[in-house]
């Protein structure tokens, strides 16, 4: 394949995009542990120079589904949705795609989550949620009881992708440099488990209308992509100031910039979403159970989970998913959510 990864890499230094096969292509010869680093390299900067397309995201996409490991989880996936973030924002934020999924989950709507641990942040969500008790390097069996117990199932990455190794080491190398590559963006993407619906928060805006065709184009029924300009740029949905949504599927004719006023809810301040280690977001999560967290992040995770709610197809409106999801945070649904992914997972 090295010969096939040059020839790419030559029409990229020209300056052209990859059709969905040239890109899926591309995707499987840098899972080849056969090929140089070197060849590697060279591919992923000169696709980052040119600027990656959708059609070249939902290639890689493609590629890397098909080549993870897969669960049989019946009819689920077609209910199921998955909050998540891409993660680079560098915004040192509390964990809020993770306890917005829980409330999701706590709503009984079955959570497909896909993750990792942190790369940029301090509290990646495989940190956080290993500190609530998931058990990362699960087996299938393991995850089916999470389901079925708590509507809740983590997908840790590097148990679900091996084909990732062969290209870890160059990832690694220019991540070092500053440069970020489409691996980037690709995290929420392969899902290996694709939920019907997804939430997918980026880390800067040039990103959300590619990623939206791109959702959309790996057939996912009902999508949001979104990116709060707040604190220089968040993968989430906040009440700290705007959010550019786009969404995809069914929900195609959203392109919008929401404000928190929109949804009743006060402008917040960026540092009532701060976060810390894995250990002290627990603690925050603990707080959160008992209404002991700031007004600005309990707004936050209200709004972040409704809209999720909304997008899953089970509230009418994001302010209606809002206001249902403090309900399940300050009645004591989401203390009960907690018990039961513990018990779940500890079962196993």
């Amino acid at each position: 394949m090295a010969p096939e990864l040059h020839a790419l890499t030559a029409l990229l230094t020209a300056g052209r995009d990859l059709s969905p096969e040239e890109a899926a292509a591309a995707a499987a010869a840098l899972a080849d542990a056969a090929l140089p680093d070197d060849a590697k390299e060279a591919f992923l900067l000169a696709l980052a120079r040119k600027g990656e397309t959708a059609a070249e995201v939902a290639g890689f996409a493609r590629t890397y589904r098909g080549l993870a490991r897969q669960v049989d989880l019946g009819d689920l996936p077609a209910r199921a949705i998955d909050i998540v973030g891409t993660g680079g924002d560098r915004s040192g934020s509390f964990n809020i795609s993770s306890a917005s999924a829980l409330i999701l989950a706590a709503a009984g709507v079955p959570v497909l989550k896909h993750g990792n641990r942190s790369i940029t942040s301090k509290s990646g969500s495989a940190d956080f949620l290993a500190g609530l008790g998931v058990v990362l390097e699960a087996t299938d069996d393991q995850l089916r009881r999470g389901l079925a117990e708590a509507n809740f199932c983590y997908l840790y990455a590097p148990a679900f992708h091996p084909a990732f190794k062969a290209v870890l080491g160059v990832r690694k190398r220019i991540a070092e440099s500053g440069v970020k590559t489409i691996f980037t963006v690709l995290g929420p993407l392969i899902n290996p488990a694709r939920p019907a619906h997804m939430v997918v928060g980026v880390y800067d805006e040039r990103w959300v209308e590619p990623l939206a065709a791109a959702v959309g184009g790996l057939g996912v029924r009902r999508g949001l992509v979104t990116q709060a300009r707040a604190g220089g740029g968040m993968d989430e949905i906040t009440t700290a100031g705007e959010t550019r949504v786009r969404g995809c599927g069914e929900l195609a004719a959203v392109d919008a910039v929401w404000l928190p006023g929109d949804f009743g809810f006060k402008t917040c301040d960026v540092a009532d979403l701060r976060g810390g280690s894995p250990e002290e977001n627990v603690a925050m999560f603990s707080d959160l159970l008992v209404g002991g967290v700031s007004d600005g992040l309990m707004d936050t995770l209200c709004l972040s989970a409704g809209t999720a709610l909304w997008v899953a197809g089970v509230s009418t409106d994001p302010a209606a998913g809002a206001r249902r999801a403090r309900e399940i945070v300050l009645g004591g649904e989401l203390r009960a959510q907690a018990r039961r992914l513990r018990e779940a997972y500890r079962a196993g």
